[in-house]
């Protein structure tokens, strides 16, 4: 009985501490993405952070249309300008299968998509939601979240 317990602390040690990192942008690239932009003409601005309490340890990729945007760790976030002309989708990896989340946008407009770290069987899964925009504003401009480097996923 002993053995389960300690196991068991160990294991939500694992998945409630720790700290996972990722290479991160330079301060002055983190200002001016916490200033909003408005993107440039025909283009949308996306923010996909990361704020989950559970699942600090891990890293999760995440993908836009089929493309590698990073790897996210707990208190970052990504930023870039994309195409308003068509939807587009986004997608991290859970335990199983892809979790997917349909983004429809208009130009000229940022949009907020925070990623959040689930239980699984095995190991933590991430689902995806969309947020308002002051609510991602809010967490985005935390001193503590920091924009992380893009294009980095372990396939």
């Amino acid at each position: 009985m002993n053995k389960i317990i300690l196991t068991a602390v160990i294991l939500s040690s694992l998945l409630l501490g720790g700290c996972a990192s990722v290479p991160l942008a330079s301060d002055a690239e983190n200002a001016m993405a916490k200033t909003f932009p408005t993107p440039e003409s025909g283009k949308a601005g996306l923010y996909v952070y990361r704020d989950s309490f559970v699942g600090k340890a891990l890293k999760k990729d995440v993908y836009l249309d089929g493309h590698c945007i990073g790897e996210t760790a707990d208190r970052i976030f990504f930023y870039q300008q994309i195409p308003a002309s068509q939807p587009h989708v986004l997608s991290t990896e859970s335990e199983f299968s892809a979790n997917n989340l349909a983004l429809n946008i208009a130009s000229g407009k940022n949009y907020f998509v925070r990623q959040y770290i689930k239980m699984g069987v095995f190991v933590g899964g991430a689902g995806l939601e969309q947020v308002s925009e002051s609510e991602g504003m809010r967490v985005v401009s935390k001193p503590e979240v920091k924009l992380a480097l893009p294009g980095h996923c372990d396939n």
